[in-house]
């Protein structure tokens, strides 16, 4: 039998809030209200801008998976100010630079799910995702055996990654 070990899904799994409100939201009043980096680092939060902030992914593809993610609540890129399209590209570009010098990636898979059939997790709040890619590093495993090998725990690449995103 094989086993890969995998904390962070049990608190996913227990969370007993999970599908009652929108996680972003939930995230990002909490980075809005002040630095709390007691919270920030609870909730994988790398950087709070003006109109949008970044997380590491929770759930991640691969090492340093973030998501760039707008303040304000829409499926799509509906509703959102030009101020704030122009801040969300801004922190796309901010998080590759960053993940380029700090994990030195030999590339990158970007990407935005619109709606469940889209692949969309969180198909209510739309969001970026930056993955950071490395020749070798899928190896056979997704294919074979349907399991991502995660080089390095979650907490480990957020120390790593948050000094950078400070202002």
């Amino acid at each position: 039998m094989k086993r890969l070990w995998a904390p962070w899904r049990m608190e996913y799994i227990l969370d007993e809030n999970k599908h009652q409100t929108c996680l972003f939201c939930d995230v990002s009043k909490e980075a809005k209200a002040g630095n709390n980096t007691t919270r920030d680092r609870k909730n994988l939060v790398l950087y709070r801008g003006k109109h949008c902030f970044i997380i590491l992914n929770k759930y991640p593809y691969n090492s340093g998976h973030v998501m760039v993610i707008p303040y304000f609540h829409t499926p799509t890129f509906d509703g959102l100010s030009d101020d704030a399209l122009f801040d969300l590209i801004k922190s796309v570009d901010k998080s590759v630079q960053i993940l380029r010098k700090i994990l030195k990636p030999d590339g990158f898979n970007m990407g935005l799910n619109f709606g469940k059939v889209a692949g969309a997790g969180m198909e209510s709040h739309m969001h970026i995702h930056v993955v950071p890619r490395w020749n070798g590093d899928t190896d056979s495993m997704p294919i074979i055996a349907e399991t991502r090998v995660m080089p390095e725990h979650l907490k480990k690449t957020y120390d790593k990654l948050v000094k950078s995103f400070i202002k």
